[in-house]
């Protein structure tokens, strides 16, 4: 195995897939920007404690800072950082990315077209991934998601990278299951469907991604939202495409879309599953909320599609990273009031 990988941001999720990928034999070096978890995992390896599962692997850790003293060229790197670092993080690996390698966006939102205006089409193939986990403590990572119901799916957008998607396939299916999407960007939209319902508005509640939907009314919420995202992209030219290992019948011609969807996210990750935006809110840190609903508003405005749930759910995310409101109950109590009286005000 001569393929020398890079992680580039190795919170939860990345830190998942590094250890998977070193425990299968690759050379893979893990580089963050969190300087104690670097260290940690450098003295200790990386700890993944999975419902019936706990492993710790020995890793390659590296600080940001040490790239620049770094001469590697990287066949693959695997981008696994927040959605709004992207632009960031693909100017700092470019230098490093080998002329033929590619960079594989392993995120939320629709980050494709910032990786290919940094490295370019031919060396950019698109991502939707299925994988719930959580890391508090440096160098120990919660995984809610067993290898059995994790998934990713990966697709090609430029001409030059066609079937180099079976590369990424066979790295991958180390850490989940995996399938080629003809239609990557689309699959990407319907991962954005999912997320805008179920990341900021469970998270708005402090609940687990299981409990939060048990309040009364919150079910109704997520499906609105869902309903306007679905419209946005519909707008957009986007088609409904399979994904978390669903098939093509199981999301075509059902008036059960929506619901299919978060039925399969609920019951793969797990009933202790706290989502990533809850976790930003924990540790007091930015979310992608605004990358993420807030897309979701700016490409509906775009379109002429009206967007009121999602903008309501920006904006109380945007009272509780300003230190206004908690995740609470009460907060998503003023969220669906607020959804209610835009509701009466246009009818």
């Amino acid at each position: 195995m001569e393929q020398k990988i890079a992680i580039l941001g190795t919170g939860a999720n990345g830190s998942c897939a590094a250890a998977d990928l070193t425990k299968a034999g690759y050379n893979v070096h893990l580089i963050d920007q969190w300087p104690e978890h670097v260290e940690v995992m450098r003295r200790d390896g990386v700890k993944i404690s999975m419902p019936n599962e706990e492993l710790c692997v020995p890793v390659e850790a590296y600080h940001l800072c040490e790239l620049a003293s770094m001469t590697c060229k990287y066949d693959v790197v695997f981008l696994f950082t927040k959605s709004y670092d992207t632009r960031w993080a693909c100017e700092l690996i470019k230098p490093y990315l080998h002329r033929e390698g590619l960079l594989v966006g392993v995120q939320n939102a629709m980050t494709v077209d910032d990786i290919v205006e940094i490295v370019g089409e031919e060396r950019t193939l698109g991502c939707v991934i299925e994988l719930s986990s959580e890391i508090f403590t440096p160098g120990l990572v919660k995984r809610n998601t067993p290898h059995s119901k994790t998934w990713f799916g990966v697709g090609n957008i430029n001409p030059k990278t066609l079937g180099r998607e079976k590369e990424i396939t066979e790295l991958l299916s180390h850490v989940g299951k995996v399938s080629i999407s003809e239609d990557i960007m689309s699959a990407k939209w319907m991962k954005l469907i999912i997320n805008t319902m179920c990341l900021a508005p469970i998270a708005l509640t402090g609940l687990s991604a299981a409990e939060g939907p048990k309040l009364p009314g919150m079910r109704e919420m997520i499906f609105k939202i869902g309903t306007e995202a679905l419209n946005v992209g519909q707008a957009l030219g986007y088609r409904i495409q399979p994904i978390f290992g669903l098939t093509q019948d199981e999301v075509k011609d059902t008036n059960r879309l929506l619901e299919t969807l978060f039925e399969k996210l609920l019951a793969d990750i797990g009933p202790a599953a706290r989502d990533c935006t809850l976790q930003d809110h924990l540790k007091g840190r930015k979310s992608e909320v605004e990358d993420i609903n807030g897309l979701i508003v700016n490409k509906g405005k775009e379109v002429g599609v009206v967007t009121r749930c999602n903008s309501v759910i920006v904006e109380v995310t945007r009272r509780i990273q300003l230190g206004e409101l908690s995740p609470s109950p009460s907060t998503f109590e003023i969220a669906k009031s607020m959804i209610n009286n835009l509701d009466k005000s246009t009818n």
